[in-house]
C-alpha cells in the first residue's frame, strides 16, 4: 500500500517513521512536503532548523545536509529560494538565542546552589568564552551535535550577551548561505540528483571528521597526562 501523501507537520511529523525518513531520505521527504502543502513546508523547515539549533534534545535532526537539501529542492520545485533562506537564518538565530537563555537560567540556578563542580566548570568555561568565544560561536555552527549544545553551554558560562548575539547572527548567515547556495547551484545537475544519498552521507561524514578527530586527540592527551 502506497504511503499517504500528506503534509506531516504536527501532529503527524512526530511519527518515528517520518522522523527516520527525514534523517535518511531528506530530499524525498522535503519534496513530498513541498508538493503537498508549500506553506506547511516552509513552517516545517523553520521548525527543524530551530529545533536542531535550539533544543538540546534534538541533536539527531539533520542540519548541514538538510540545508543542502533545501537548496537542491529550491532549484527544482516551487520552493522559493529567496523566501526559504531568510526563514532558515531566522530559525537558526532564534534557536541559538533560546538555547542560550535556557542555559543561562539553569546556570544561574546552579550558581546559587554553590556546587563546587559547577563553579569550577563555570570559571573555566567563562574564561574560554571571554578569550575565544567569538570564533567559537561561528565555528560551532559547522559541527553537528556541537551546535545543539554550544549555545546552552555559552549561556551557562554567562558569555557576554551582545557578543553572543552578534556572532550568532554572523554564524547563522554564513552557515545557511554556504549550504543552501551550494545545493541551489548544483541542484539541477543530473549526477547530483542521481547520487544525492551519497552526497548527503558525504556531507555528514565530512562535518563529523573534525569533531571525532578532536575527541580522539583530547582522549589520548588525557591518557598521556596521567
Amino acid at each position: 500500500m502506497a504511503k499517504e501523501n500528506y503534509p506531516i507537520l504536527l501532529p503527524k511529523w512526530c511519527d518515528p517513521m517520518d522522523l527516520l525518513e527525514l534523517i535518511m531520505q531528506t530530499d524525498e521527504f522535503l519534496t513530498r512536503q513541498v508538493a503537498a502543502n508549500i506553506i506547511l513546508a516552509y513552517v516545517l523547515i523553520f521548525v527543524i532548523i530551530f529545533a536542531e539549533s535550539g533544543i538540546i534534545l534534538c541533536p539527531f535532526l539533520p542540519g548541514d545536509g538538510f540545508l543542502f537539501s533545501v537548496g537542491v529542492i529550491a532549484a527544482s520545485t516551487d520552493l522559493n529560494f529567496y523566501i526559504v533562506v531568510p526563514i532558515c537564518i531566522i530559525a537558526a538565530i532564534l534557536g541559538y538565542l533560546i538555547n542560550y537563555y535556557l542555559g543561562e537560567a539553569i546556570g544561574n540556578r546552579l550558581l546559587k546552589k554553590n556546587y563546587y563542580w559547577f563553579r569550577r566548570f563555570y570559571q573555566q568555561t567563562h574564561r574560554f568564552m571571554e578569550i575565544r568565544g567569538s570564533n567559537a560561536v561561528i565555528l560551532s555552527r559547522f559541527f553537528p551535535i556541537v551546535r545543539t549544545y554550544f549555545p546552552f553551554v555559552a549561556g551557562m558560562a554567562d558569555m557576554e550577551y551582545r557578543k553572543f548575539v552578534r556572532y550568532t547572527v554572523v554564524g547563522a548567515v554564513l552557515w545557511v548561505l554556504i549550504f543552501t547556495l551550494t545545493g541551489f547551484m548544483v541542484g539541477e545537475i543530473p549526477w547530483v540528483q542521481q547520487n544525492y544519498g551519497l552526497i548527503f552521507l558525504g556531507l555528514v561524514i565530512l562535518t563529523l571528521i573534525p569533531l571525532v578527530y578532536s575527541s580522539i586527540r583530547h582522549f589520548y592527551s588525557r591518557i598521556r597526562s596521567r
